[in-house]
């Protein structure tokens, strides 16, 4: 099987596992993210907070965006651009969402949006994930198009790349293909994992 048969086969294994959390799994998952996410403190600082709509098993982040508006910070929704770039638009609760054409929901029509670089704190949403940093995506490459100016920069630096996974997620290792953007940190529903220092011998 080529390399390319076999992210396919990890990502659907990944995947199903996700799917098959009960209701209960979801909601401790949540409350241990957030635990997690405590002890990332841009994650209580931060001005420009972006994550991501949960869909099909995500972890869901429903317990992470309430306390940011409650700090004064904003949380950011993804959008698709016509240049097959990420954007970022502010949402809160009970705001409008459509579904793009993945059938994620985006916010409607809003009024201001922001650019990948103008961002401080991102949530990256995953399928696999490795100590270091390495992160098994959805095989659309929006992620590594849009932060690809943080390859040429001194990490950690902004925005911060956060990747947002289950525990059961975390693989061995991920052999980066050539335009990867690695992550800085995972927060899991266990543990904060600082990529960085994975790095060090």
């Amino acid at each position: 099987m080529d390399a390319t048969a076999q992210r396919r086969e990890l990502r659907q294994h990944l995947a199903d596992r996700r799917r098959a959390l009960t209701p209960a799994q979801r909601i401790a998952a949540a409350q241990g993210l957030r635990r997690s996410l405590e002890q990332l403190p841009e994650y209580h600082t931060d001005a420009r907070v972006a994550g991501y709509w949960a869909c099909d098993g995500e972890l869901p982040l429903n317990l992470v965006i309430p306390p940011l508006a409650a700090r004064g910070q904003r949380f950011l929704l993804p959008m698709l651009g016509d240049d097959r770039q990420l954007r970022f638009a502010p949402w809160s609760a009970g705001d409008p969402v459509q579904p793009n054409r993945y059938g994620i929901p985006e916010p409607v029509a809003p009024g201001e949006w922001f650019a990948p670089f103008q961002l401080d704190l991102v949530l990256v949403p995953l399928l696999g994930f490795d100590r270091s940093g390495h992160r098994l995506g959805y095989g659309g490459g929006w992620y590594d198009r849009s932060f690809g100016f943080l390859k040429d920069q001194v990490r950690p630096t902004e925005p911060l790349l956060v990747g947002v996974a289950y525990d059961f997620q975390e693989l061995p290792a991920i052999e980066p293909e050539p335009w990867d953007v690695p992550l800085d940190f995972v927060a899991t529903d266990r543990e904060l994992i600082d990529c960085h220092t994975e790095d060090e011998p």
